[in-house]
């Protein structure tokens, strides 16, 4: 079995989207009197737009609020590009990250795809850039391209298939079942980890998430000690010796039902700590622990947080809807390419619906 990997240097520290950018774009804090308010707003804005606003579970708890009040959507990547595909709004204010934006106008070229800033993006997609992916694939002609959701239009134009963490250990098996052999971009340590669980041949680039890379075995370890009836709960893009200590591994949505269904009373979490907003409204008898960090740099013991995911708020968004902009674009003939990866996908996790649940480390999709 192949493990050979493309290892790409990151962008420049000193970039424009370097994390310590992103972070002095952070929105202000908003009093409760103001996040009232300021929903109003945004809430009238987008009824008077015919749009709906879909938001993953890592941005700003308001922004979660706001988009179950006005009926639109708070999920993981896999249902947000859905729901955004089904709903029949003709305008889809994504709060996310830009290529959660770019997945909605490649499922919905004739709809309008706005989001607060367009500033929002992804180390995993900054550390995968088209042209260098497209010579990596170009090197493996033999291999099926799997690719995560975390990547840009233009690297999916490229894939035969998009996943993601809901239903990534079933497609691979799938496609190892077949006999194909994977070349797998960006995230290595859940290419790792779905490589471990299906015995697949897989070919990996070598990105990571900058925050579930700085989870630490050894800090989990000992916060373990601390609280040994806790559950522990980790999403796949961790270090091995972080999932190694998980007694769930799984997608934001399956780490979610995991708390709500379990019967523990303590959970310790390994994911960026916005999930734990949707996570105390679902469950607010339980008692949610952050997993540590502690990573080189942090200043703090838990600092998960995804420092793009952070610059969505309440006031960028009411900008965005009162000026139509910014919104995302994607050219036609990357946008038909990477149409048909994630409509494989779609498609494939439409099936597995219909059948008995699959037991799998990440749940179904």
């Amino acid at each position: 079995m192949e493990s050979l990997a493309f290892d790409y240097t990151r962008q420049d520290a000193a970039g424009t989207s370097c994390t310590a950018q992103a972070w002095a774009q952070v929105p202000d804090p908003v009093s409760p009197d103001q996040a009232q308010a300021l929903k109003a707003q945004a809430a009238e804005l987008l009824r008077a737009r015919g749009a709906v606003l879909v938001a993953h579970y890592y941005v700003d708890g308001h922004l979660q609020d706001l988009a179950l009040e006005t009926g639109g959507c708070v999920a993981d990547s896999l249902e947000m590009a859905r729901f955004g595909r089904d709903h029949a709004a003709q305008t889809l204010v994504v709060a996310g990250v830009r290529f959660m934006g770019e997945t909605a106008k490649i499922l919905s070229p004739e709809k309008t795809v706005l989001m607060p800033t367009l500033e929002a993006t992804c180390s995993l997609d900054l550390g995968c850039p088209a042209d260098d992916f497209a010579a990596f694939c170009d090197a493996h002609p033999d291999r099926q391209v799997v690719v995560y959701a975390n990547t840009s239009a233009a690297v999916k134009a490229r894939a035969d298939w998009m996943v993601t963490s809901s239903c990534a250990l079933e497609i691979v098996g799938h496609l190892k079942a077949l006999g194909h052999k994977i070349l797998w971009a960006p995230d290595r340590h859940l290419g790792r980890y779905i490589q471990e669980q299906t015995g697949a041949d897989m070919l990996m680039w070598q990105g990571d998430c900058i925050v579930h890379n700085e989870f630490k075995g050894i800090e989990l370890q000992l916060l373990k000690e601390q609280y040994p009836q806790a559950l522990v709960l980790v999403h796949p893009e961790s270090p091995r010796a972080v999932v190694e200590l998980a007694d769930v591994v799984g997608s934001t949505s399956a780490l979610i039902k995991a708390v709500v269904e379990g019967q523990a009373q303590d959970y310790i979490v390994a994911t960026d700590n916005g999930i734990l907003h949707r996570m105390r409204q679902l469950a607010p008898g339980k008692n949610l622990i952050e997993a540590p960090t502690a990573g080189n740099g942090a200043t703090c013991k838990s600092c998960a947080h995804c420092p793009w995911m952070a610059m969505n708020g309440l006031r960028n968004l009411i900008s965005c809807l009162e000026s139509g902009s910014p919104s995302i674009g994607v050219d036609e003939a990357v946008r038909q390419r990477a149409q048909a990866c994630i409509t494989r996908m779609l498609d494939f996790t439409a099936q597995l619906r219909t059948r008995a649940p699959l037991q799998s480390g990440m749940g179904a999709a």
